[in-house]
């Protein structure tokens, strides 16, 4: 599976509550096709998503705020890129911040580590229980 895969282009607000009703953790990059900073982000983003998605606990969701307006408009998104977290459904801050705008590589990493460390507990302990 290639690292683009494990990334969910996001198309409208439906899917993307689906999205967040089915999946633990989610990280999410609001960004425009026109963004040089969000081209410039966006192999760092994959390359997150193929290391650390994990189904059902861990996704990764790129909206483009040109074609899903409303998701943006949900969220006040009004800088790109901006990254936003979520857990069980809620937008949640890490590591401090409730959200990343602009190509901040090691402010993002810290931020997908931390949601990485807690998807893969919750998943071990899914897998421990269902065993």
């Amino acid at each position: 599976m290639s690292s683009s895969d494990r990334i969910r282009h996001i198309a409208s607000l439906d899917e993307f509550n689906s999205l967040l009703s089915s999946t633990r953790y989610v990280v999410a990059d609001f960004y425009a096709d026109w963004c040089g900073p969000c081209k410039a982000i966006a192999p760092h983003f994959q390359q997150f998503a193929a290391a650390s998605s994990i189904d059902g606990f861990l996704a990764f969701a790129k909206i483009n705020v040109d074609k899903a307006p409303t998701v943006a408009q949900k969220y006040g998104v009004a800088a790109m890129p901006t990254f936003l977290f979520f857990k069980d459904g809620k937008q949640v801050g890490v590591n401090g911040a409730a959200m990343i705008q602009g190509a901040n590589l090691p402010s993002l990493k810290l931020a997908v580590e931390k949601m990485s460390r807690l998807a893969k507990e919750k998943a071990d302990a899914a897998a421990a229980e269902s065993a």
